[in-house]
């Protein structure tokens, strides 16, 4: 057999390592006691092991932003990368969202309130609220993660009427063993744990045993005359306790019914009918500890679509964040302890936001705002990464195709600017971070402007990634059934003229903005192509190399107020002014400025040197961009441009090198020939009319 293949002995050992050693063991009191004594952190709460969570899986700082970013979102290591997320503005949602945990950690305030995801469709709430679940099912499975419940065993042989089906009771609310200690005795053993502990924040548990737990703790303290270690070593037993959303323990995701058909029962619980006839309504054994809330306990709740439940259905909550407790019908109060996170949309925001009957609910919140993307590059990677996870046909995504159904999405969701030297383009270009030095842009500005001017924050409206998702898969599938191999940026934008006003959610009011943020985009797209035909008919690595040098060479001379070799005489000369304009008027550099370009550039080569690496200008896009502009200033004299505009008068050697530059940039071969009649066409007529 062959050896890469996996039998059932294989997958069985391999599901067997994957699980904790002693998930299905169960340990004594005592041995809880010494466990926390020598590993205190076994005792954190929920929004402690939330915290500590987000960091076990690795961490990165960006101190230009000033934002963590964590791993488990960034490259999403247990999935190898297939739930990533992109873009700075998410990346300042999830940093804050952790913060707010962490300042729950240390009892700071917003382990009392909800966290509330807010953002317009498609944003990646819900993704987002989905990691952290999944990342907290594995961190329980860890040893940094571990913890632990309990459950009551030998009931029947001390309380009479106890049902002999319920001998053994796992603890209904998972809660934490110690809380089976009384407060002052408890809290001797805090003591300890924080003398011990190192962490940034403290255990607390101030906990009362859940109704049920506190009747069993009751009679057998009745029975053995208030013997505590005796009931602790002869009727309790402690387990593992791992979350896992399936079977709802630690995660619970509860979502909006029918306005009619809500029920705080599904928060709260209800009694259990079938025990009702053994013990009576009013036994605490006879409720059934299955709300959302029961559920999400030592772990989080998520409310999708928080905001759509009816007001009064929301009270609940107000107690479960400020009182950390639920009031079940006709039951006392039980302690619970978990991280509630809310998810909701703009409309039902905006609508809770101004009804003054919500305002103890709204001051129980802490907003997180989760905005569309506002890079087109990494909008881009949102699009790749959609690919990636698919079983996507046979077929070349042509260069700048998913950069331009970014840059789409991301005209429709950012501001308008007011400077009248930066069009909405520019800025587009200056969010993904395309500003050079000498550029008459304010980032900082920009940002500030767009945030005092959108209605909630910039990037919660627009086109919703979703949206354009559908429409590449709609083009890729348009291409396969007409036989193309190759998907460009041509026929995606096709489908989203096509489809834009068939979209719900897309306002008939943005129609035509958006058609006119669209002509925007094929016009860049235009233009990029061009360069790209350009870059086939003219690019010389080993040319644009040597000018390069010869540009540093010259350059270097002028700052230094010295004189250069001449090539071809070997005598000292002054620096070729006229050879440097001709490289810096290609990027428009004006005369005003040169002196400024000229030191960004020298800068940037020193920088190169002291770092061990050799000059190269193609690691420098300005530079890279004007040498390639000059190149084809020097050579265009002697291309064929006919060629490119009558098919007739090419000659098959010469096309075929031009499409195979295009290959080397990335094109399939139709795809090279399709660039080359949309951009080759506009590039002869230009040269041919000058």
């Amino acid at each position: 057999m062959n050896g890469d293949i996996e039998t059932l002995e294989d997958l069985s050992n391999d599901y067997k390592q994957s699980m904790p050693a002693d998930l299905r063991e169960t340990s004594p009191f005592s041995w809880y006691l010494q466990e926390l004594y020598e590993d205190p952190k076994i005792a954190r709460n929920a929004h402690q092991r939330v915290a500590d969570m987000f960091d076990y899986y690795g961490t990165s700082y960006d101190e230009t932003e000033g934002v963590v970013e964590y791993r488990l979102a960034s490259e999403d290591p247990l999935g190898d990368g297939e739930n990533t997320f992109y873009g700075k503005v998410i990346h300042q949602s999830i940093h804050e969202f952790v913060n707010k945990v962490k300042s729950g950690a240390r009892r700071l305030g917003p382990e009392r309130r909800i966290k509330l995801l807010l953002g317009p469709v498609g944003s990646g709430k819900s993704h987002f609220d989905r990691q952290v679940r999944r990342y907290f099912e594995d961190y329980t499975m860890r040893e940094d993660g571990r913890m632990y419940t309990f459950r009551w065993t030998n009931l029947c042989g001390v309380i009479n009427d106890q049902d002999p089906a319920d001998d053994a009771v796992r603890s209904p609310m998972n809660q934490d063993p110690l809380v089976l200690l009384p407060l002052e005795q408890r809290q001797a053993v805090i003591d300890e744990l924080n003398a011990r502990l190192e962490a940034p924040y403290t255990i607390q548990n101030e906990q009362s045993l859940d109704p049920e737990s506190e009747f069993y703790m009751d009679r057998l303290l009745a029975h053995y005359e208030d013997d505590l270690q005796t009931v602790l070593e002869e009727h309790v037993e402690i387990v593992r306790l791992v979350a896992d959303e399936n079977k709802r323990q630690c995660l619970e995701t509860f979502e909006p019914k029918d306005k009619k058909n809500q029920d705080e029962t599904e928060l709260t619980g209800d009694v259990n009918y079938s025990k009702i006839a053994i013990y009576g309504e009013s036994d605490p054994r006879a409720f059934d500890y299955s709300g959302a809330f029961c559920n999400a306990n030592r772990g989080v709740f998520s409310g999708e679509e928080l905001l759509k439940l009816q007001r009064e259905f929301l009270y609940d909550f107000l107690h479960a964040t400020q009182e950390m407790t639920i009031k079940p019908k006709n039951n006392p109060r039980i302690d619970i302890d978990q991280v509630i996170v809310g998810r909701t949309n703009m409309p039902e925001y905006k609508d809770k936001k101004g009804d003054e009957k919500m305002e103890a609910f709204n001051d129980r919140t802490k907003r997180i705002d989760f905005p569309y993307v506002l890079s087109y590059e990494d909008e881009a990677s949102i699009y790749n990464k959609m690919l990636a996870n698919a079983d996507v046909p046979d077929i070349n995504v042509e260069p700048h195709t998913l950069e331009m159904a970014g840059l789409f999405g991301v005209l429709t969701r950012i501001e308008e600017p007011d400077a009248e030297t930066v069009d909405l383009l520019s800025k587009a270009k200056a969010y993904n971070g395309e500003i050079d030095e000498g550029d008459d842009i304010d980032l900082k500005k920009l940002e500030e402007e767009a945030a005092a001017k959108a209605e909630i924050g910039e990037g919660m409206v627009g086109v919703s990634p979703r949206f354009i998702g559908d429409e590449i898969a709609e083009a890729i599938m348009d291409s396969k059934h007409r036989s193309r191999g190759f998907l460009s940026p041509l026929t995606v934008f096709n489908f989203f003229e096509e489809n834009l006003e068939h979209h719900g959610s897309i306002p008939e009011e943005n129609f035509e903005t958006y058609y006119r943020y669209l002509e925007t985009v094929r016009e860049e797209y235009r233009e990029r192509a061009i360069e790209d035909v350009r870059h086939a008919l003219a690019y010389d690595v080993d040319e644009i190399q040597r000018q390069g040098e010869k540009y540093m060479d010259h350059v270097m001379a002028y700052i230094d107020d010295d004189t250069i070799e001449d090539e071809l005489t070997g005598r000292e000369q002054e620096p070729d002014e006229t050879f440097l304009r001709s490289v810096e008027e290609k990027l428009d550099v004006p005369e005003d400025r040169k002196d400024d370009f000229r030191q960004e550039v020298s800068n940037w080569v020193s920088r190169r040197a002291r770092e061990g690496e050799a000059f190269n200008p193609q690691d420098n896009e300005r530079l890279r961009r004007a040498l390639e502009r000059k190149l084809w200033e020097d050579k265009k004299h002697n291309i064929n441009f006919s060629a490119l505009v009558s098919a007739s008068d090419v000659d098959d050697d010469e096309r075929s090198s031009w499409i195979d530059a295009l290959i080397e940039q990335g094109y399939s071969e139709d795809g090279a020939k399709e660039v080359l009649e949309f951009a080759g066409a506009e590039v002869a007529k230009a040269e041919i009319e000058d």
